[in-house]
């Protein structure tokens, strides 16, 4: 499916997986799985993880951020900042490395 930019460059489609009924429903048992127990140790996700977890959003992050800066401006300390575009972050992220690290993770958790 396209997604934006040159529409010659494979790079800007994105797969589109035909999966069956089962596959969905396992995935999202998965999911919410995954999600209960991120939520219930709170010390997996760094605090300042915003995408992706509940309650939490861009805006928060963005809030953050400014409240840190003008916190810094008002006590006269020095402010640094440096911003990464990780758009496509995880296209460069080897999967099966990712895989083998999040089972070990998992593993390591149950024992």
């Amino acid at each position: 499916m396209y997604k934006k930019g040159d529409k010659s460059d494979p790079s800007n489609y994105r797969p589109i997986s035909m999966l069956t009924s089962f596959s969905k429903v396992l995935e999202k048992a998965l999911y919410r799985r995954l999600i209960q127990h991120i939520d219930n140790n709170n010390n997996i996700l760094n605090e300042q993880q915003f995408g992706f977890r509940k309650r939490l959003s861009t805006e928060d992050a963005i809030f953050k951020l400014t409240h840190e800066v003008l916190n810094a401006l008002n006590n006269r300390t020095m402010v640094g900042s440096i911003f990464c575009d990780l758009e496509k972050a995880f296209d460069s992220v080897n999967h099966s490395l990712l895989i083998k690290k999040t089972f070990l993770l998992w593993y390591k958790g149950q024992s």
